[in-house]
């Protein structure tokens, strides 16, 4: 599950776009330069599929969907946060000294 939805270069980006309160495909594509809305179907349908996400389908005219995430996509965020915090961890421990001090001041 983690390598296809990593497969899918869109799925951080659309984790971020929620965490910032972007719920509607449209706004999605209007805010990323590059991203497609068949790209975006296809990468919001997998995460739907795998848990991650919630599509919400409301009854009007013309038709309004939007996404959040599920208790279990909460969660599967939160361990990558905690992935790209680590990675900062790594990436600062293996600067020079020097180097190191600059991006703490």
């Amino acid at each position: 599950m983690v390598e296809t939805i990593f497969g899918c270069k869109w799925s951080l980006t659309v984790y971020n776009l929620l965490a910032h309160g972007i719920h509607l495909p449209g706004e999605m594509v209007r805010r990323v330069e590059g991203l497609t809305k068949k790209v975006l179907n296809d990468c919001l349908r997998k995460n739907v599929e795998f848990g991650i996400l919630a599509r919400k389908a409301y009854p009007e005219i013309p038709p309004r969907v939007e996404y959040e995430l599920t208790p279990f996509g909460q969660r599967f965020v939160h361990v990558l946060n905690g992935l790209e915090t680590l990675q900062e961890e790594i990436d600062d421990a293996s600067l020079p000294v020097t180097t190191r001090a600059s991006r703490e001041a």
